[in-house]
């Protein structure tokens, strides 16, 4: 199959971020295939457009995505780049996840003007954060904090934190680094504190399941480490029924021969927290057994 002059459209939303991403996949996609051409289609999606609510009031999964994904499927673009954590874990008929890229850091971070740790936080503090998953989490160590909705691309809202507007905000640390803000962190959350979303730090990169041309580009970028650990996450999620509107996190690590899983499900309130570990080949199967661990243990109450 001659890949020589071929033109790749890559899909993207127009955020700082994610422009970073399908920059960096085109340079990637550029240095293994010197004789493709690439370009850089901005896309806008709903969770762009709408900034004065929290996300949870809008919508689920794929607030950030559909209309990549529509573009994608109509033969607009070629490829779709997109954070992992922000896709569905199913695919659309019609496409399939290409390339998984290799993760960034995929911890969360204290951004904050005045405070180094949770622990530093006066009581009461106004701490940023959108998630249902941070907050539920803040509120399971520091039951006293007080969480405020947080909205806007990753420079408006470490300003919103350096200007006082809040005690503190939380923020993924792989957006900050990919946009070398990474001096903003006060301090990185380890997972005891603050497991992460399903797929955070992850890249995505979706192309039309029938385009076998594409395909075999993209698999020169696909970590298969990375795809490993978030298909067991995805599955955890999967088996909840859950979305982003719900306090799920999981966190997948190759150890050795095997990969390690640890996930929880909590309230909002962060008053129960139901915390799952375990092992095995198969990513699949290992998300899908510690999902009915979980609910087994009462996540669907959460969940409900």
């Amino acid at each position: 199959m001659s890949l020589a002059g071929r033109a790749v459209r890559i899909g993207t939303r127009a955020s700082a971020l994610a422009l970073w991403q399908a920059g960096w996949t085109r340079t990637r996609l550029v240095a293994l295939w010197p004789d493709i051409q690439c370009s850089i289609v901005p896309l806008s999606t709903s969770g762009d457009r709408i900034l004065d609510k929290p996300l949870p009031e809008i919508g689920g999964k794929g607030l950030f995505t559909q209309e990549i994904e529509h573009a994608l499927l109509a033969g607009d673009i070629d490829i779709a780049v997109h954070s992992l954590k922000d896709l569905p874990v199913d695919n659309p008929a019609g496409l399939t996840l290409g390339a998984i890229a290799e993760r960034e850091d995929p911890r969360d971070v204290l951004v904050s003007a005045r405070y180094s740790t949770l622990k530093e936080l006066p009581e009461g503090a106004r701490v940023g954060t959108s998630s249902l998953r941070r907050g539920a989490q803040l509120l399971a160590i520091r039951k006293d904090l007080g969480l405020l909705p947080l909205r806007g691309n990753v420079d408006t809202r470490i300003r919103k934190a350096m200007e006082g507007e809040y005690e503190a905000i939380v923020l993924a640390a792989a957006g900050l680094v990919r946009l070398g803000r990474a001096q903003a962190i006060s301090s990185y959350l380890n997972f005891e504190e603050m497991l992460p979303a399903p797929g955070q730090g992850a890249l995505a990169v979706q192309c039309r399941s029938d385009d076998e041309a594409t395909a075999l580009l993209l698999a020169g970028i696909d970590h298969g480490p990375t795809r490993a650990a978030v298909t067991a996450e995805r599955a955890f999620l999967r088996g909840l029924g859950g979305g982003c509107s719900a306090p799920i996190a999981a966190i997948g690590r190759i150890e050795g021969p095997r990969l390690e899983l640890e996930a929880l499900v909590a309230s909002r309130d962060g008053s129960r927290v139901i915390r799952v570990r375990g092992s095995g080949g198969d990513p699949e199967e290992l998300g899908s057994r510690l999902a009915d661990e979980a609910l087994a243990r009462g996540a669907g109450e959460l969940l409900s």
